[in-house]
């Protein structure tokens, strides 16, 4: 498949996991691909970005946009995770993360419009998560930052539709990432923790980067021509089946 032949893509957080997933496989289809990172890598064109600095991301899509030749691809999925209720994470930690997992993708979005405005197919595609829909223990901080990208994608989306640019986003259940792995080696019982989070998805399993990655790529692609505004569950089935308990 070559759907993205042409086109130049930006993904945010493509050093690892789920940014690197998709990074690969827009290029496998076509794209050109630049990855703004803290480490960026060299596997693709790699620029050093701090989304919670707004002269460093508008440097690196600057210069994503020269080698590429533009911009008409941009997956906002930098974003760093918290553990704990109400409780137990201080106001700066508060700060930090909204810092990230939000404001970041607004400032990486902002410098990217001209570009992606001057595209004749563009499309941005965000990476949200099941916890902006669905109660999770434990991940009030982290659930408070999705549930504001899912209501940021849907602002967007409406902004910029008659711009031509298409924004959608990515509802990812408990992936196979990074995270999630440093999760587990925190947990007293790594093994049984790693079971409880597989039973918790009706498909009894992790999600993969690779999934993930695959989603976002059909909403990049001129195939989701007529799609924005959508949040695409990619979860084994977690937002919508409710299962009875195995006998």
């Amino acid at each position: 498949m070559a759907e993205l032949s042409g086109l130049a893509a930006v993904v945010t957080g493509g050093g690892s996991g789920i940014g690197q997933a998709t990074a690969r496989l827009l290029a496998e289809r076509g794209a050109q691909v630049a990855v703004l990172d803290l480490k960026p890598g060299d596997e693709f064109t790699g620029l050093s970005a701090d989304v919670t600095d707004d002269a460093s991301v508008r440097r690196a899509i600057a210069a994503a946009a020269e080698a590429l030749g533009g911009i008409d691809i941009l997956v906002n999925n930098a974003g760093v995770g918290a553990a704990g209720t109400v409780a137990d994470n201080p106001d700066d930690e508060w700060h930090r993360v909204l810092d990230v997992n939000v404001v970041g993708m607004v400032r990486v979005t902002r410098a990217a419009l001209p570009y992606l405005r001057a595209s004749a197919h563009a499309a941005i595609v965000n990476t949200c998560s099941i916890v902006a829909t669905a109660g999770l223990p434990q991940r009030a901080l982290y659930s408070a930052t999705k549930g504001a990208v899912l209501s940021l994608t849907l602002a967007m989306a409406a902004d910029h539709v008659r711009e031509g640019i298409r924004v959608n986003c990515v509802n990812p259940g408990t992936a196979d990432t990074p995270w999630v792995g440093w999760l587990l080696d925190q947990a007293d019982d790594p093994a049984a923790e790693r079971a409880a989070l597989e039973a918790r998805q009706p498909m009894g399993r992790l999600v993969s980067a690779q999934e993930v990655a695959a989603g976002i790529a059909y909403l990049a692609s001129p195939l989701a021509a007529s799609v924005t505004g959508t949040a695409l569950a990619i979860d084994g089935g977690m937002a919508g089946l409710r299962l009875r308990p195995r006998a």
